[in-house]
């Protein structure tokens, strides 16, 4: 069993057997509650109902039980919560068929969005195999959005605010929310050219929208602020100590920078450039939660993360505070804030790719240019989760439900978008096809050698590598979209 199943173990014995006051303290286990509160909660009133499984995984100091009973009652308490999931796509789907109700294909796009959405390869491998619950929360993420499509501003900006304090990895794309309530709430009116009406400008509604995050976080953070432990609920959440990259390298910017610091570190020890005695072994490539130092190339602190990534997401809000769109620039911006946040932020896990390639799928449904980039980030994003599921009998399960959803996104846009230009060009082709042989030498060939003794991080280097490459040329290339989209090309005058 993934490590998960015991994290959420144990958060279930936590939050049932202490009182609030030690649950951001205590660390029996190694896997301390690290997530807001109102997930604490939500652990909480779980815990009420896994005692009639199996009252032993309550035990805080039972680490690591995985009773059949155990394992039976987080999966299903995974399916049951799904069932925001399921209505979110739900309303999803009813915004797309509105949308489109003058034209003849009716039913198509918002069948093929609840098909991208609902048997999302990624989200089902991470939630209902590798085991996390990440559907609710994207109910919630989705949910939000449809409000903001019908207007529903505060209702909207409430289901947010509710889903920053379950999970606080979402203020990735807080920005773009902000900067879209402010724009399209705030100011009740434009001008004919689209600019901002000074005078329109709305302090009622910003109160409002004041009130919401204030009430909201008052019930998450209020019983710690009271306590005096709102400090160490912070440390919890953002444990700055863990290092630049997770023990499997996300497919960011980062993985590729530390490859080039291996390579470089490699290169200088062969010129004897490099004392071997001063360079660490193992280091970055340990596999190991940690901090470590850069060998050739700066060390890279949290700090310069922080600047690197509001560096990046400064264009797709300035897109969305000068030219907004309505709903579809909204999501533009959310993709590029979490596709941003995913490439230059501090210790990004993995499975973080599927904050950009859910809402991506809404757009993909649109234009056929967002539809190309969407395969791109989706097949690449998607087999860089391959290594969550890393046992013999999970192979062949994690390569047919990757086809089968793959083989679909493909033929059913490419069937959506026939009229248009192909969705890839053939470099962006290879490149996919290419992971074909990638994945055959990390899971059958590398295991045969004597160097998987050796270098046992290989193949999630290459993996993480390789992927890094696709994700940065979506991230490009959906920000070029963009910028080209929002920027007028002006005529030459005859």
């Amino acid at each position: 069993y993934s490590t998960d199943f015991e994290v959420h173990r144990n958060w279930l014995a936590i939050t049932h057997n202490l009182p609030l006051s030690q649950w951001y303290y205590e660390a029996t286990s190694e896997w301390t509650l690290d997530y807001p509160p109102f997930f604490a909660w939500f652990e909480y009133a779980l815990s009420h109902v896994a005692k009639y499984f199996d009252p032993q995984m309550l035990v805080i100091e039972n680490l690591n039980y995985t009773s059949r009973a155990t394992v039976f009652f987080q999966r299903l308490s995974v399916i049951f919560t799904d069932i925001l999931f399921i209505y979110a796509v739900r309303e999803c789907c009813r915004c797309v068929n509105e949308k489109r109700a003058a034209k003849d294909t009716l039913e198509k796009p918002a069948f093929i969005l609840a098909v991208l959405l609902l048997w999302n390869f990624g989200l089902l491998i991470v939630d209902h195999i590798h085991f996390q619950y990440n559907g609710f929360l994207f109910g919630l993420m989705l949910l939000s959005f449809v409000r903001l499509c019908q207007k529903r501003y505060l209702e909207g900006a409430l289901l947010f605010a509710v889903l920053l304090h379950f999970k606080h990895i979402y203020m990735y794309v807080a920005p773009a929310y902000g900067i879209y309530l402010l724009r399209c709430y705030c100011f009740t009116a434009n001008n004919t050219d689209g600019s901002l009406k000074w005078r329109s400008f709305s302090f009622l509604h910003v109160t409002l929208l004041g009130l919401i995050v204030c009430l909201v976080s008052a019930l998450s953070l209020g019983p710690f602020l009271v306590l005096g432990q709102l400090p160490q609920v912070m440390s919890r959440l953002f444990p700055f100590k863990r290092g630049l990259c997770h023990a499997y390298w996300a497919p960011n910017f980062w993985a590729l920078y530390n490859a080039m610091d291996k390579a470089l570190t490699i290169f200088g020890l062969k010129c004897n450039f490099l004392d071997h005695t001063k360079i660490p072994k193992a280091s970055m490539t340990g596999g190991l939660v940690q901090e470590f130092q850069h060998t050739v190339l700066p060390s890279v602190t949290p700090l310069a993360t922080l600047i690197c990534t509001l560096i990046a997401i400064l264009p797709s809000v300035f897109c969305l505070w000068f030219k907004p769109q309505g709903p579809r620039g909204f999501l533009q911006c959310l993709v590029l804030c979490a596709l941003s946040s995913f490439m230059f932020g501090w210790h990004v896990h993995e499975k973080a790719i599927l904050l950009a390639i859910l809402p991506l799928s809404l757009l993909s449904i649109q234009r056929a240019k967002d539809a190309g980039i969407y395969l791109i980030l989706t097949t690449t994003g998607h087999f860089s989760l391959f290594p969550l599921l890393f046992t013999p009998p999970e192979l062949p399960i994690k390569i047919l439900l990757m086809l089968l959803f793959t083989v679909y996104s493909f033929s059913s846009l490419k069937s959506l978008f026939r009229r248009e230009k192909p969705l890839l060009n053939w470099l962006e082709t290879i490149y996919l096809i290419l992971l074909v042989p990638l994945e055959i030498f990390c899971e059958i060939v590398f295991p045969l050698t004597h160097w998987r003794w050796q270098f046992p991080f290989v193949p999630l280097l290459l993996t993480s590598v390789y992927c890094a490459l696709g994700v940065t040329y979506a991230w490009l290339k959906l920000y070029v979209s963009v910028l080209t989209e929002r920027i007028p090309v002006r005529q030459k005058a005859e």
